[in-house]
C-alpha cells in the first residue's frame, strides 16, 4: 500500500498519458453508445494503435475505452430504447422509460452518477484487494462457475414480476439457443440445420441487436410515427439534486459492490454484474413494483455494477495473467506485445506500471465523468426529433452493429429474425432480460456442468463436496424460497378473499 502513495506521479502525467486517457474515454463514449460495438470490440479496433507506444500509455488507452464505453452504453439504452452494450441491456429497463416520459437528461445523470462512483469503487477494489481476492477466486473450478450461472438465472427470473412462469420460460429459450453451433466439448453440430454459419452458434451482436433495435422498430412503426418523447429542452440537463442522490446512494454502493465482487469472476463481467445489482435493488426495494417503469434505482445499480466490473477484472488479469472479462482479454494481448507477461512476478518486475495503471484507471473514471457530462446531453438531443425521423437513425445504427461484428450479412438476417421473435415475446409479456442473461450464460453453465460430471463420474455429489460451491448452492435456494415467499405464500396471507373465492 505504501509503494502506491509513493508512486512517481510525474511518470503518470506526461502529455502521451493524458492524451491516452482523454482519447480513450472520447472513443470509449462513441463506441459504447453505438448499439452492438461496445467495450471489447472498442479496444481491439484500437490495439494496433499501442504497437508504437510505450507500455504505460498503451494500457492506459485501453482502460480507458473499457471505462467509458461502460457508461456510453446507457447512452443510446435510455435515448432509444436500445443497449450500446451488454452490460447496458439492464440500464434499459427503467433508463428508456424515464426518458419516454420527458426526461433523459435526468437519467442520464443517474447512469453517469453511479457509474463514476462504481467506477472509482472498482478502482479502490483493484489497488487494494488484488492479491487476497484472486488467491478466492483461483480456488473456484467448474461446479463453483455452475452454481453462480444458475444464480444469475435465479435471479434474473425474479425480474418478470407480472408473470413468474413467462419469465422461466424465457430462461429456457434463452439456454436453448444458446446450444446452436458446436459442442464446446466433442464438436458435433447442433440445431445448426446444415448451415456452416451456425457453425460457431448465434452471435451475440446481433442477437441482442436485433432483439432491442428491431423490435423497438416494429413497435414505433405500430405506433404514432409523428410523436417525439422530448419537446422541453430543459429535460436535456444532465444534472440530479443532493436530494435525488440520496434516493439512489443506497444502490450505488450496493450495485458498486456486487459488480467489483463480479469482475473478479473469470468469464461473468459487466453484465451478469448489472444484473445481479439490478435484482438486488428491486428484491430490497420498498416499491419494487415501480421498477421498469422509470425507477432511478434500477438506473443506479445496474450502472454502478457494470462500471465497477472493469476494476474488478484486472485483478485477475494483473495477478494471475487471467482475463476477467472479453475486454481484459484484449488488454493482455497489449501487454503481452508489449512483452510484459502479467502474474506475480510482474508486481516485482515492474512495479512502477502496476502502479501507474492503478492511479491511470482511477484518473480514467474522472475523465469519464467530466467529458460525459459535457458531451452526453448531445446524445440526448436525438429525442427532441419524431419518430418517423428516429426511426431510420435507430435502423441505421442496428444495421451497422449487426454487420460490423463479423462483416458478415447472415448476422443482419439473424438480427432482423432476432427482432421479430423479441417483438411477439414483449407483445405477449415474456422476458427479454431472461432470455438474454440465459443465452450468455448458457454456454458457461453447460460447459461447466459437463466437465463437473466427467470428474465425478456422474455423481452430483461434486456440487456439494466443497465449501465454496455449498455456500453457493444454499444462496441459490435461500433466494429460491424468497420468490417462493413473495410471490405464493405472502400472496395468499395479504390477499386471503381471492383463495375464498376460488373454493
Amino acid at each position: 500500500m505504501e509503494a502506491l502513495f509513493s508512486f512517481d506521479f510525474s511518470t503518470l502525467f506526461t502529455l502521451e498519458n493524458m492524451f491516452a486517457i482523454i482519447f480513450g474515454t472520447l472513443f470509449g463514449l462513441l463506441v459504447g453508445a453505438l448499439p452492438g460495438l461496445g467495450a471489447t470490440i472498442g479496444i481491439a479496433l484500437l490495439l494496433p494503435v499501442t504497437y508504437t507506444m510505450d507500455p504505460l500509455p498503451s494500457v492506459i488507452l485501453l482502460i480507458s475505452v473499457y471505462m467509458a464505453s461502460e457508461y456510453g452504453g446507457s447512452i443510446s439504452a435510455i435515448v432509444l430504447g436500445v443497449p450500446g452494450t451488454a452490460a447496458a441491456v439492464a440500464t434499459t429497463l427503467d433508463g428508456s422509460p424515464m426518458a419516454k416520459q420527458g426526461f433523459p437528461g435526468k437519467a442520464l445523470a443517474y447512469s453517469l452518477t453511479a457509474s463514476t462512483i462504481g467506477g472509482f469503487a472498482g478502482g479502490i477494489v483493484l489497488m487494494t484487494l488484488t492479491i487476497p481476492l484472486s488467491k478466492l477466486t483461483i480456488r473456484f473450478s467448474d461446479p463453483e462457475f455452475v452454481l453462480l450461472g444458475i444464480l444469475g438465472l435465479v435471479c434474473v427470473a425474479s425480474l418478470s414480476s407480472k408473470d413468474i412462469p413467462k419469465s422461466i420460460l424465457s430462461v429456457l429459450f434463452g439456454l436453448l439457443f444458446s446450444l446452436i453451433g458446436q459442442d464446446s466439448l466433442v464438436g458435433f453440430p447442433r440445431f445448426t440445420f446444415g448451415s456452416l454459419t451456425l457453425l460457431s452458434g448465434i452471435s451475440y451482436v446481433p442477437l441482442i441487436v436485433g432483439m432491442f433495435a428491431f423490435s423497438e422498430v416494429y413497435l414505433m412503426l405500430g405506433g404514432d410515427l409523428n410523436k417525439r418523447y422530448v419537446t422541453d429542452k430543459k429535460n436535456l440537463k444532465t444534472k440530479i439534486t443532493w436530494k435525488e442522490f440520496k434516493n439512489v446512494w443506497k444502490n450505488i454502493l450496493r450495485g458498486s459492490i456486487i459488480g467489483s465482487l463480479t469482475g473478479i469472476l473469470p468469464g461473468l463481467g459487466g453484465g451478469p454484474a448489472s444484473w445481479f445489482a439490478y435484482t438486488e435493488a428491486r428484491r430490497t426495494a420498498k416499491n419494487p413494483e415501480n421498477f421498469g417503469k422509470g425507477e432511478p434505482n434500477g438506473i443506479a445499480a445496474a450502472e454502478a455494477a457494470n462500471n465497477a466490473t472493469v476494476g474488478g477484472a484486472m485483478i485477475p488479469l494483473l495477478t494471475l495473467g487471467i482475463p476477467g472479462s472479453p475486454s481484459t482479454a484484449v488488454i493482455l494481448g497489449a501487454l503481452m506485445i508489449q512483452g510484459i507477461q502479467p502474474g506475480p512476478m510482474v508486481f516485482l518486475r515492474s512495479p512502477d506500471l502496476i502502479n501507474g495503471i492503478f492511479w491511470g484507471l482511477i484518473f480514467s473514471v474522472f475523465a469519464m465523468y467530466f467529458i460525459g457530462k459535457y458531451t452526453t446531453s448531445l446524445w440526448a438531443r436525438m429525442l427532441t426529433i419524431p419518430n418517423y425521423a428516429l426511426i431510420p437513425i435507430v435502423l441505421i445504427a442496428a444495421y451497422i452493429g449487426a454487420y460490423s461484428k463479423d462483416l458478415n450479412i447472415v448476422d443482419v438476417w439473424i438480427a432482423i429474425i432476432a427482432g421479430v421473435i423479441a417483438y411477439l415475446m414483449r407483445k405477449l409479456n415474456y422476458s427479454l432480460p431472461a432470455f438474454i442473461l440465459a443465452f450468455i450464460l448458457g454456454p458457461l453453465i453447460e460447459t461447466g456442468m459437463r466437465r463437473s460430471l466427467m470428474l465425478s463420474s456422474g455423481s452430483l455429489s461434486i456440487f456439494i463436496e466443497r465449501g465454496y460451491s455449498l455456500t453457493i448452492l444454499i444462496i441459490i435456494i435461500l433466494m429460491l424460497g424468497s420468490q417462493i415467499y413473495t410471490k405464493g405464500i405472502k400472496n395468499i396471507i395479504d390477499n386471503p378473499q381471492k383463495i375464498n373465492k376460488g373454493v
